[in-house]
């Protein structure tokens, strides 16, 4: 069984927050102009797409201060999650997101849709489990 270069906690980590940010949605009243305590914060759940969200800054940041290691086995498993390839294959997924790099990991893995979905699956493969029960980031 290969190893990763990620720890389950850190991967853990962004399965959650990527479930939060999949479930935003698009923003539905842009010129609301009222306050979250008379909308019963209802715009968290709205995706504005001005590039201002706090989980996507979130996100992106903590990819960002990853390794370069453990990016590239960020993007590898979740490529395996997504069935492109075989717990057998985690070589050549590991060798294919390796040669991909290009200092936009974070960008590329919040584009994929299911992302914490497909880095859950991805833990499966490799029969580790994870807590969604997660509230404090990994430090």
């Amino acid at each position: 069984m290969p190893e990763l270069a990620i720890s389950t906690d850190k991967v853990a980590f962004l399965i959650e927050k990527a479930r939060e940010f999949d479930v935003k949605e698009t923003d539905t009243d842009v010129d609301s102009g009222s306050n979250g305590a008379d909308d019963n914060m209802i715009d968290v759940l709205q995706d504005s797409g001005a590039g201002d969200d706090p989980v996507v800054q979130e996100i992106a940041g903590f990819i960002s201060a990853l390794t370069e290691e453990e990016q590239i086995d960020l993007v590898a498993l979740m490529r395996l999650g997504r069935g492109d390839g075989s717990i057998e294959e985690w070589d050549d997924l590991r060798a294919e997101a390796a040669e991909g790099r290009n200092g936009r990991t974070a960008h590329y893995l919040l584009g994929e849709p299911l992302l914490g979905d497909y880095l859950a699956a991805g833990l499966d493969e490799f029969g580790l489990t994870w807590n969604d029960e997660r509230t404090t980031p990994v430090v």
